[in-house]
């Protein structure tokens, strides 16, 4: 049972953060005006969450103590059984909210969409899948930048590289990172064979300069600089201004040739890269750490199957969530909710139950 201090203690902060909104200081910096806001969103919905669950528990009191007048027995006896089905979901809702909320989650997300296994197959798979994704945040009014392409003759991609910038965006594609594995007939293939075709997704935060303190010294880059191609209109693929830019230290990638610019490309390839750098120091904090977020989250291995889409039966079959829809028409369309929604819904289930053991050993 949740203790009405601690939601106390949680919601002291309340004050603070109102007064933090009206404050010119943080009003004129965009990057703590939105934090704050959306520390107060939380806070806004653990205080409804926390009057809907102590309302539930006062009503059952209130019924119990109706049990000895026969005129009002049956019917709170039966009012009490209806409340306490309602006590599980509203204590979840609250323990949700009490959660520490992850400080990157509110970031732009960085995506990398690489064809597998399965040719020309493949290659049209991972343009469907960032079709998927472009009308997604389409809907949301989330801005896509490509930064990289490298196209194939039938309209897919071998590689693309892409930035969605909306506040929110790394929250909601999180847990996209893994093996997609689609099952249709291929439009090359004559005799109607289904054919099982394999891209791997790759998503991280994008880094922010004031917070993440990423700083990389000139001698630990290496910069090759050629002619971009795909991507970008006529224009962009005469010049040489693309950009690839190799972290030694690392061996981690990054390259940009969807500018014009050339220090344009070099700027945007350089933000890429702390991104990659700054994912794969949480992950290796997160392994070390034993966190079981790595379980959904997945680590972008090309073997590591997270999800299935079959197009035959209009099936999509997400395998860590156990969750199988048949919608599949329209989920490439764009509609990820009920995809999103379910792994946002497990994180927060396990996060609840790792909270929970650890306040459990530390009390016994």
């Amino acid at each position: 049972m949740v203790e009405k201090d601690q939601i106390k203690r949680v919601l002291d902060r309340l004050v603070a953060v109102e007064a933090a909104m009206g404050d010119p200081a943080v009003i004129s910096d965009a990057a703590r005006y939105r934090a704050t806001v959306r520390e107060h969103t939380a806070l806004r919905k653990l205080e409804a969450a926390a009057k809907r669950y102590f309302k539930i528990l006062d009503d059952i009191e209130g019924n119990e103590s109706l049990l000895e007048d026969p005129d009002f027995a049956e019917e709170a006896k039966s009012e009490i059984e209806r409340l306490k089905g309602e006590i599980p979901a509203a204590e979840r809702a609250v323990l949700a909210g009490l959660l520490p909320p992850d400080p990157l989650e509110g970031r732009n997300a960085v995506f990398e969409v690489r064809a597998g296994t399965g040719g020309d197959e493949a290659a049209l798979f991972a343009g469907d899948l960032f079709r998927m994704y472009s009308r997604y945040c389409e809907a949301r009014g989330w801005k896509v930048n490509v930064m990289s392409a490298s196209e194939t003759s039938l309209d897919g991609y071998k590689e693309i590289l892409f930035t969605v910038e909306g506040d929110g965006a790394y929250g909601a594609f999180r847990f996209e990172s893994g093996g997609h594995r689609v099952q249709r007939v291929p439009e090359t293939e004559a005799q109607g064979r289904i054919h099982t075709s394999a891209a791997t997704v790759i998503v991280f935060p994008e880094a922010d300069e004031a917070d993440d303190d990423i700083e990389i010294p000139e001698k630990d880059l290496r910069i090759d600089i050629f002619c971009a191609g795909g991507h970008g209109g006529q224009g962009v693929n005469t010049t040489y201004s693309a950009i690839r830019m190799t972290h030694l230290p690392t061996g981690l990638v990054a390259q940009c040739q969807d500018e014009r610019s050339q220090q344009r490309n070099k700027e945007k390839c350089l933000a890429t890269l702390k991104a990659r750098i700054l994912d794969q120091r949480r992950r290796e904090e997160e392994a070390k750490a034993g966190a079981n977020r790595l379980s959904l989250r997945g680590s972008g291995d090309r073997s590591e199957r997270i999800r299935t889409y079959n197009f035959p039966q209009n099936r999509l079959t997400d395998h860590r969530v156990d969750l199988t829809l048949y919608s599949l028409d329209r989920v490439m369309e764009g509609a990820l909710d009920p995809v999103l929604d379910a792994l946002r819904a497990r994180d927060t289930d396990q996060r609840i139950s790792t909270a929970l053991s650890q306040t459990a050993a530390t009390n016994s």
